[in-house]
């Protein structure tokens, strides 16, 4: 696997090279399009692409852009791709000025403005696209048993199976889970995975298995307990990760303030204020009527087939719980018959006979999600944020999950990160929760933009979505 991740690094810097040039030479030809008489012959763009490929490779180098060990997806590539690519270019320019003054003074190696940024655009797209079709490659060679990483789980109960199923379905470069190591003999949760041994046994099992990657599922042990694990992995020199307890997850913020010079801890305040939370509706505003605009067609078209197949409302309006825990009513297309909910409220299942034919479709496509658009210009919902709860499981829920109602310090989604990471219908609330507190402690606009992403490229390959 160490050979296999050199030969990842080394392909990376390859692609990035190769895309780089092309970008140039690519913006060389479209300047040269647009206007003729203002571009020479591309040999006088080679000191400038030499550069350009130069400073991108060791702008990429000291922002760690090769020190990982799987790829990244498409829309995490833009991202970084775009910041570090900016300063290349601006690295390159300079460096430009510095080294051939005279002949930039003179205008043989002056450049036109549209040049520099087609070069800066391009670059942008050649290297992300190169990065994903580098995934798209990895990923075949993985499919065919080549280069997977092995990794090691400790512990074997709830939390072990859960990392186990989560490595198994992960996007990048392919895990293979060899084994559990149990701190108590307890069988595995999953019987297809061996047990491999005791914690002391840790030293021989990742020498013995040729472990790559292992982590670490004990989210209840003691300080003491993990610094011991991670020195025994330590020594092995493999990679380690450590699934963090409730309070490791409460406490990663905490700020000190005072009330009349008696100092107290404020152990988080998640709350979007001032102008982020203005850009965050004003980003639902803009996106939530541009979609309603476009879906209407397709919108109007199921409230027809809907009042059509069966007797009942086109919309099945539920209160749901929002922003600061109040109820508002969330609108969706109605995929049930009328009676669905006569012996009271339940989970939908895979398999729930209460579905109409047509609402088995839309359900399965998220097309019963579509008019709470509405909600979203209504101010009830955010495009992006925990999906909202019933008040009756919302009851539930906050008796036993730590944390949970601080999903209601912000709006509720339409879609959110918990939903993407394929943790939407009947499954663990007490994930989801950590999902969406995750999401609301880390929230950014670019973020919302993934999210947004993510979703659509989820609609036709969600297995939760019924």
């Amino acid at each position: 696997m160490r050979q296999s991740r050199l030969v990842f690094q080394i392909a990376l810097l390859l692609s990035d090279m190769f895309t780089a040039a092309l970008a140039v030479f690519a913006a060389h030809r479209l300047q040269r399009a647009i206007e003729p008489t203002s571009v020479d012959r591309f040999l006088r763009y080679v000191p400038f692409l030499f550069l350009h490929v130069a400073a991108l490779i060791l702008t990429s180098y000291f922002r760690k852009r090769y020190h990982g060990r799987r790829p990244s997806n498409f829309i995490d590539s833009i991202s970084t791709a775009t910041g570090t690519i900016t300063i290349a270019v601006l690295v390159s320019l300079a460096s430009l000025v510095f080294l051939f003054k005279e002949q930039f003074d003179y205008g043989d190696l002056s450049y036109p403005r549209g040049f520099i940024i087609f070069v800066w655009l391009l670059t942008v797209i050649f290297v992300s696209l190169g990065r994903w079709a580098l995934a798209r490659l990895i990923t075949f060679i993985q499919s065919h048993g080549y280069g997977r990483q092995r990794v090691l789980v400790v512990g074997s109960g709830e939390v072990g199976r859960m990392l186990v199923q989560k490595l198994q379905s992960a996007s990048g470069i392919a895990h293979e889970v060899v084994g559990y190591v149990s701190i108590d003999n307890s069988a595995p949760a999953l019987p297809d995975i061996p047990v491999l041994g005791r914690i002391a046994d840790l030293p021989r099992i990742i020498d013995q298995h040729d472990i790559d990657e292992v982590v670490i599922g004990l989210p209840e042990a003691s300080h003491q307990q993990l610094v011991h694990i991670i020195s025994l992995c330590e020594r092995e020199k493999v990679s380690i990760k450590v699934f963090p307890d409730v309070f490791q997850i409460m406490a990663s913020e905490v700020s000190v303030s005072d009330l009349g010079g008696l100092p107290l801890l404020t152990v988080r305040d998640v709350a979007l204020r001032g102008w982020r939370l203005s850009l965050k509706r004003v980003f639902d505003l803009i996106v939530g009527s541009m979609a309603l605009i476009l879906l209407s067609p397709l919108m109007i078209l199921l409230a027809i087939l809907i009042k059509l197949e069966s007797p009942g409302p086109v919309f099945y309006i539920q209160e749901r719980m929002g922003l600061d825990a109040k109820p508002f009513p969330m609108l969706k297309f109605r995929s049930m018959r009328t009676d669905a909910e006569a012996n009271g409220p339940g989970w939908t299942t895979a398999d729930d006979p209460r579905k109409t034919r047509l609402g088995a479709i839309i359900r399965r496509l998220s097309f019963d999600e579509l008019p709470q658009f509405i909600n979203v210009i209504r101010g009830d919902m955010s495009l992006v944020g925990p999906r909202p709860e019933r008040p009756v499981y919302v009851e539930q829920f906050r008796q036993y999950i730590p944390r949970y109602m601080d999903r209601h310090r912000e709006k509720a989604g339409i879609t959110g990160w918990a939903q993407v990471n394929g943790l939407r219908g009947d499954t663990s609330i007490v994930e989801r929760t950590k999902y969406d507190l995750w999401y609301i402690e880390n929230w950014s606009l670019w973020l919302d933009i993934k999210i947004c992403v993510r979703t659509l490229f989820r609609i036709f390959g969600d297995h939760n979505a019924y």
